[in-house]
């Protein structure tokens, strides 16, 4: 069998002069604690603190990352485990690990495979490579650990190191498994994020039910403009009486809108009939998030705008197993003249922090890098989605630093489902900017001292500073 093996030098430059001073940079931060300031972990988890239950269940069925590139080479999601709005899976779970390991050599390259030989060599101690012939044996050993106290979620939350998780809930969850961690004795920091989408865009699917929900909730009259924007502060205050110090958007594009109060009732009033057009539709979203810009000047949330993924491409697996399964594309997206609007209102407001994030690179130096550059409100997000690659964030960091710097940015964020990936991540992305400071520091474009806060700054500091962590 071929051997798993971590090279401890990876990611880092060929060159030996660059290699060496990465390598010493990131052995100044390795072991900082992570920040993990944004992502989708369940909260269930680490409120219940159950334990996981095998390889399929807790490392492939959740992982869209995994099966779209399966999906692709024409393996079915109902053989990998994979829940349709139907039900369960029925595939057997052993049998959709093996299926999955037949297959692993997909992923040579990618970054998931580097995020899971991270999570087999550290968290479970394997020392051979996954493949068809090591399924059973991968299967068995990780069902075993698993089934240990120490492998429990929150006994790994504390293993990994993690000082801070971010989970992400939409605006109706009643946020009881948050609040079952606020009351238990354990001391680890999960809190959640303000996700309004459901009850923001009007071409969600589920938008009208989920608009009466908020109302019963908040005790607010939703179809109301004045009540409607009133559910939006309880809501966010009854959040951060959880630890939220953070909103999160994701519209398809970055439009803004600056209505006035007459024109903003009167689009709502359409928005409720349903009589609303596609490009009213956007010009809604717009408004809203001028409003959510608001809001955070009043109660201090950061606001995170996630444009540009074109989401559930695939109708026929939309209609089968629902939202997040692979099934998402990166589209272009303007953002100079569509945050216009708001950036008017509140980009010279250094109280406010507004981090921009982007699955269109084009926009690095020609937009994004200029306008964080310029407005005290705005900040840069880390390589996102497609491009939380060593690849993508090699890009990120050439094409913004030269206009943003680094402190324009907010250090790295993981964004995922995957618990276990989260520690591999972050190795990534500190073992990429260690590599990308050693170059500046061989080039002596940068002074090896200030390297070393930069990278510090950039694996930890920045983060907890940019979310109020």
């Amino acid at each position: 069998m071929n051997k798993l093996k971590l090279h401890k030098k990876r990611l880092f430059p060929s060159d030996p002069i660059q290699r060496s001073i990465a390598n010493d940079l990131f052995a100044s931060v390795e072991d900082l604690p992570i920040i993990s300031p944004h992502g989708h972990t369940d909260p269930r988890w680490f409120a219940e603190n159950e334990h996981f239950i095998n390889p399929t269940e807790l490392l492939l069925a959740p992982d869209h990352y995994l099966f779209r590139m399966l999906y692709s080479q024409g393996i079915s999601l109902d053989d990998l485990g994979v829940a349709s709005l139907s039900g369960p899976s029925k595939a057997d779970p052993r049998d959709a690990w093996r299926l999955f390991s037949k297959h692993y050599h997909l992923f040579r390259g990618t970054p998931s495979r580097l995020w899971l030989d991270h999570t087999f060599a550290t968290v479970f101690d394997l020392d051979v490579r996954l493949c068809e012939e090591t399924a059973d044996h991968y299967f068995d050993v990780i069902s075993e650990a698993l089934s240990r106290e120490k492998f429990r979620p929150r006994a790994l939350f504390d293993k990994f190191n993690i000082e801070l998780l971010a989970t992400t809930e939409g605006a109706t969850d009643k946020l009881a498994h948050h609040n079952q961690i606020v009351q238990s004795e354990w001391g680890g920091r999960v809190i959640s994020t303000y996700r309004p989408d459901a009850v923001v865009d009007p071409d969600h699917e589920g938008f009208q039910q989920e608009l009466d929900l908020f109302g019963e909730i908040t005790g607010e009259n939703t179809r109301n403009w004045n009540g409607y924007l009133n559910a939006h502060r309880k809501r966010r205050q009854d959040f951060i009486a959880i630890g939220t110090t953070s909103s999160d958007h994701g519209h398809l594009r970055a439009t803004t809108a600056n209505l006035s109060t007459v024109e903003a009732q009167e689009l709502f009033e359409k928005v409720i009939r349903g009589e609303i057009s596609a490009s009213e539709s956007d010009v809604f979203r717009g408004q809203m998030l001028t409003e959510m810009a608001g809001m955070s000047l009043d109660d201090g949330l950061v606001m995170q705008i996630h444009p540009g993924a074109i989401r559930n491409h695939n109708s026929h697996i939309f209609n089968t197993y629902g939202r997040d399964k692979g099934a998402d594309l990166p589209s272009a997206i303007d953002y100079v003249d569509a945050l216009k609007p708001l950036l008017d209102k509140f980009g010279d407001d250094n109280r406010l922090s507004i981090i921009l994030f982007t699955l269109d690179e084009t926009t690095y130096s020609r937009e994004l890098a200029p306008l964080a550059g310029h407005y005290p409100a705005l900040k840069l997000g880390p390589a996102w989605w497609f491009h939380d690659s060593p690849e993508g964030m090699r890009r990120f960091r050439e094409q913004t630093t030269e206009t943003a710097g680094f402190y324009n940015t907010v250090g790295f964020n993981d964004d995922t489902r995957a618990f276990l990936s989260i520690p591999a991540r972050h190795d990534v992305a500190r073992r990429v900017d260690c590599a990308f400071l050693a170059k500046l520091v061989a080039e002596h474009r940068l002074e090896e001292d200030e390297a070393f806060e930069i990278a510090k700054g950039l694996a930890y500091d920045f983060a907890k500073k940019a979310y109020k962590v």
